[in-house]
């Protein structure tokens, strides 16, 4: 497996949404499909990561404190680096990432700090590019490379479940979505569109990840002393007496 860790740090990273072509409609499909797991996620605290998962609608989770970490002063409430968390460990409920990882130089680590902050059976939502869709083929097109969503780094699917249940996450729910290229705001071909969402959704420009974190109790195990008798005798019931 190739290391997460790189010295490569994006030239343009995305602020907001309108930053991808196509932005907008990816933002919608994602908080449609994070909105069929907020009702279901409880607790006090959810941490929002990173410009975009702050500008992203969460007002159908039950959790109203909602904290927001960014780099623009108009969108957060705390202003710290995503893989350098400001807080104690277990201590919120939820973490949202919305395409966050592809734009950091050790992704493995901020999934590592989300996990220290989050609570036992806390959930991990999370968002990003699929590199084996046409977007993410894309960014093999030399004229590409500095343009968003292309500076970052995709990894696939499989890959960030890798990581997670290295975490001890449990993966809840996966799914694809987004056939679009993102190259640009115009649909030309809306029917082929919608036909591709329904028959080719494993090709999706994006996809979404929930996990939970799940802590096991260290259920000390007792051992089991077996006593031997030193002196095991060949025949049992035979006295001395009787051989003379």
């Amino acid at each position: 497996m190739k290391p997460a860790l790189s010295r490569h740090i994006p030239a343009t990273v995305p602020l907001r949404w309108t930053d991808f072509a196509s932005g907008k409609a990816l933002s919608q499909q994602l908080e449609a499909q994070f909105n069929l797991w907020w009702p279901r996620i409880f607790g006090y605290h959810l941490l929002k990561v990173g410009d975009l998962s702050s500008a992203l609608d969460t007002s159908a989770c039950s959790i109203k404190h909602q904290i927001r970490l960014a780099t623009q002063a108009e969108l957060a409430t705390v202003m710290a680096d995503p893989d350098d968390l400001p807080f104690i460990e277990h201590a919120v409920d939820a973490v949202l990432l919305a395409h966050c990882l592809e734009y950091t130089q050790d992704p493995h680590h901020v999934i590592r700090e989300a996990h220290r902050v989050l609570m036992p059976d806390g959930y991990l939502l999370l968002s990003g590019v699929n590199p084996v869709s046409l977007c993410g083929l894309l960014k093999l097109w030399p004229g590409l490379q500095h343009r968003l969503p292309w500076t970052g780094r995709f990894f696939s699917m499989a890959r960030v479940k890798d990581w997670l249940h290295l975490l001890g996450f449990e993966v809840l729910y996966e799914q694809r979505l987004f056939c679009s290229s993102m190259l640009s705001e115009k649909n030309n071909l809306p029917a082929f569109k919608l036909w591709a969402e329904h028959h080719l959704h494993y090709f999706g420009s994006a996809y979404v990840l929930v996990a939970r974190k799940r802590t096991l109790p260290l259920t000390p195990i007792k051992p089991k002393w077996q006593l031997t008798n030193s002196f095991n005798p060949a025949v049992k019931g035979v006295s001395a007496r009787q051989q003379s």
